[in-house]
């Protein structure tokens, strides 16, 4: 797989396991109101009721409209986090800095969604190679975020570009595995900026 990050630009501040400092959970909202009133609009136009959900990198909310959904998986670093998450009907903990594949089958899912922790990759290619071998045809891919993070744990290439360079940046992500970028969101609805990334497969 082409890496699309230089060991300089995946590196962290703190290099200690990911899934070690989210041993506790964290129980805390990483964007404003407005931008999760944003987000939640957002999935509601993209999303179709009977779809299949990943909610990858998820935590204690899943920021989803409140309609039903055919299922939704979700996917983090602390169990107690997931566990709280009502929208989940099944999830699974995995660090991915240090195992990409995921334990999904080929084409089993028709929605992605990845909230205010794309950051955090360190082998993007590898994560979005599965995320493109998961999803299937017809599904999309929605990456969100905003300016906040915890920056010890955020790779270099993310700390140092602007909002504008990681929309880029994520969509480098997408097309370098096949997706093309439908629609890409750069707003602020309230106090934190949302950007976000729409993609479908090719």
């Amino acid at each position: 797989m082409t890496a699309l990050l230089s060991e300089r630009e995946r590196s962290k501040f703190d290099t200690s396991p990911d899934d070690q400092f989210y041993d506790q959970p964290k129980l805390v909202t990483h964007a404003d109101n407005g931008f999760l009133r944003r987000l939640q609009a957002l999935y509601d136009e993209v999303l179709s009721s009977n779809d299949r959900v990943f909610d990858m990198m998820s935590s204690w909310v899943s920021h989803l409209p409140s309609r039903e959904f055919q299922t939704v998986i979700g996917h983090g670093l602390n169990e107690t986090e997931l566990e709280r998450n009502e929208r989940l009907d099944e999830y699974f903990t995995q660090n991915l800095n240090r195992t990409q594949q995921l334990p999904l089958s080929d084409q089993t899912v028709d929605a992605v969604c990845c909230a205010l922790s794309v950051q955090y990759l360190q082998y993007p290619s590898d994560v979005f190679a599965e995320i493109a071998r998961i999803l299937d045809a017809g599904g999309v891919l929605i990456v969100s975020f905003t300016n906040r993070m915890f920056p010890h744990k955020a790779i270099r290439a993310w700390r140092e570009a602007t909002m504008e360079g990681r929309i880029s940046l994520v969509r480098e992500y997408c097309e370098a595995h096949g997706f093309t970028v439908s629609q890409c969101i750069h707003e602020r609805p309230a106090g934190d900026p949302l950007a976000a990334v729409v993609a479908r497969p090719t």
